[in-house]
C-alpha cells in the first residue's frame, strides 16, 4: 500500500527545498500532503493545505496575522493552526508519517505538529538546528527523529540534497515498515533507571507477562518518562507502576535531565490505577556538560560517563522532595498506592555502599508518610526496592485490584 507523508514547511522561502524533497519521496513510490505554513509569500509551487486552510485552524487570517507586525507572534499562531490541521488529517487517515523542514521558525512549529501525533507515527524534522541545547526536551514529541540540515539554510546544493535525499527515505522508509501498537493485550507501563540501579522489573516482568499483560518499561532519563506520561494521560495503561521517580526529582533540584512539569501527573490526571514508588529519589543526575548549580558544587560528585554526572541529596532536601511528591500525587482522580521501602531506594543505597544514608532515607520516608496518609493508599516495607519482597507486594496488590475490577485481568499470548 502507497504511504502518505505530510510534508511542512514555508512553500514561499523553501519551495526549491520542499520541492526536491517532495521529488524524492515521490520517486521512491510515496505519496505527498503538502503543507504551505507562509505567511508573507505565496506558495511557488502546488500545495494541498493552503496557508490560508492553516491560518483559520488557528481562529486567524493571514491578513490578520501580518497585521501583527510581530513575525514571532505571527508565527506562533500559525503552529497553532498546523498542529491542529494535523492532528484533525491524520485522524482522518489522510498521512502516515510527518515530515517538516526548517531553521529555528520552522523548527519550532514543526515540534508542536510532531507533538500533536501519537506515538508511533513516523515524524522527522529537517533543522539547521538539529541537537542543539535551543530545543528544550518538553517540546520535543517521545519518538520524534531530528536530522540535520547541512548547508541548507539558503538554497539547493550537494550538501543540502544529500540530507533531504535521506530524510525522504528515512520517512517513507519508517512509514512502510511501522508496527503501530496494537494494545491487544492490557498494558502496564513501568518505569525504572537501567537494570543495575533498580533491579525490580527482572522480578516483575516475568510474572505480569505470566499474567497475561504486557509490559512496556521506562527508562527515566528524560524523553523515556516524558513519553511515559503521554501515554498515561491518554489512557494506553491498565496500570502504572511508576517506581523511578528520578526525572521528579531532577527537575525539582534544577537538572536538565528532566521529563518535564508534568511528571508525576499523567496517570493521575487520566484516572488509571497507579503504584509508586520512590526508587532512585535520593540522587540528582544532571547532564554530564552542563555547569553544576551553585548549591551543589561542594559535594562530592559521580562521573557516570560523559552523559550522567550525580550528586546526593541532604536529608533536609530529601524530606522537601517527599512533601512535595505527595502533593503531585494527591491530586490523582484514580486509585493510587504508595509503596515506601525502608531498607533502600535504589541498589548503591545498602549499607556499605556509596549512597547508603540511613538518615536521609528515614527522614524521606517519614516526610513522605505524614504529606500522604489519609491522602492515598500507603504501605511502608521493611525491605529495600531490588527485594523480593517488594516485588511480592507490588503483586499482591495488582492481583487484589483485579478482583476488585479496578484493573483489568490479562489475556492470554495470541
Amino acid at each position: 500500500m502507497t504511504k502518505t507523508i505530510l510534508v511542512i514547511g514555508t512553500f514561499d522561502t523553501k519551495a526549491d527545498e520542499l520541492d526536491y524533497l517532495i521529488g524524492r519521496i515521490k520517486a521512491q513510490g510515496g505519496a505527498v500532503l503538502a503543507m504551505d505554513v507562509s505567511i508573507l509569500g505565496e506558495a511557488k509551487v502546488p500545495v494541498d493545505v493552503t496557508k490560508h486552510e492553516v491560518a483559520a485552524a488557528a481562529g486567524e487570517t493571514i491578513a490578520g496575522l501580518i497585521a501583527l507586525g510581530e513575525e514571532g507572534e505571527a508565527f506562533e499562531r500559525m503552529s497553532t493552526g498546523a498542529a491542529a490541521l494535523t492532528r484533525r488529517l491524520h485522524a482522518e487517515g489522510r498521512f502516515d508519517g510527518m515530515i517538516a523542514l526548517g531553521g529555528t521558525m520552522g523548527t519550532d512549529l514543526a515540534l508542536d505538529c510532531a507533538q500533536a501525533l501519537p506515538l508511533g507515527v513516523p515524524k522527522y524534522i529537517v533543522s539547521t538546528v538539529a541537537g542543539s541545547p535551543l530545543i528544550a526536551p518538553d517540546r520535543m514529541a517521545a519518538d520524534v527523529q531530528f536530522i540535520l540540515w547541512a548547508g541548507g539554510l539558503y538554497g539547493l546544493n550537494p550538501l543540502c540534497r544529500s540530507s533531504l535525499s535521506q530524510a525522504a527515505g528515512a520517512v517513507l522508509g519508517a512509514a512502510q515498515a511501522v508496527e503501530p501498537p496494537a494494545f491487544d493485550r492490557p498494558l502496564i507501563g513501568m518505569t525504572s533507571l537501567g537494570s543495575s540501579c533498580l533491579k525490580y522489573m527482572k522480578r516483575l516482568h516475568p510474572e505480569l507477562t505470566r499474567r497475561g499483560y504486557d509490559i512496556a518499561v521506562f527508562h527515566t532519563t528524560g524523553m523515556g518518562g516524558m513519553a511515559f506520561e503521554r501515554l498515561a494521560l491518554a489512557g494506553h495503561f491498565a496500570c502504572v507502576m511508576d517506581f523511578s521517580v528520578q526525572e521528579f526529582v531532577n527537575a525539582e533540584g534544577g537538572s536538565l535531565v528532566s521529563a518535564g512539569a508534568d511528571r508525576l501527573t499523567g496517570a493521575g490526571r487520566s484516572g488509571t490505577p497507579q503504584m509508586v514508588a520512590p526508587g532512585a529519589a535520593d540522587i540528582l543526575d544532571l547532564a554530564g556538560w552542563q555547569e553544576m548549580p551553585d548549591r551543589f558544587r561542594d559535594r562530592p560528585c559521580h562521573v557516570h560517563n560523559r552523559l550522567i554526572k550525580s550528586v546526593a541529596f541532604t536529608p533536609d532536601e530529601r524530606r522537601a522532595l517527599a512533601v512535595a511528591m505527595a502533593e503531585r500525587l494527591a491530586g490523582a482522580k484514580g486509585p493510587t498506592h504508595v509503596f515506601l521501602p525502608a531498607g533502600g531506594i535504589e541498589e548503591w543505597d545498602r549499607p556499605g555502599e556509596a549512597a547508603h544514608d540511613p538518615e536521609g532515607l528515614a527522614g524521606f520516608i517519614a516526610a513522605a508518610e505524614a504529606a500522604l496518609r489519609g491522602r492515598v493508599d500507603l504501605t511502608v516495607l521493611d525491605c529495600h526496592i531490588n527485594d523480593a519482597a517488594f516485588c511480592d507486594a507490588v503483586l499482591a496488590r495488582l492481583d487484589a485490584w483485579v478482583a476488585a475490577g479496578i484493573v483489568p485481568p490479562g489475556k492470554a499470548a495470541a
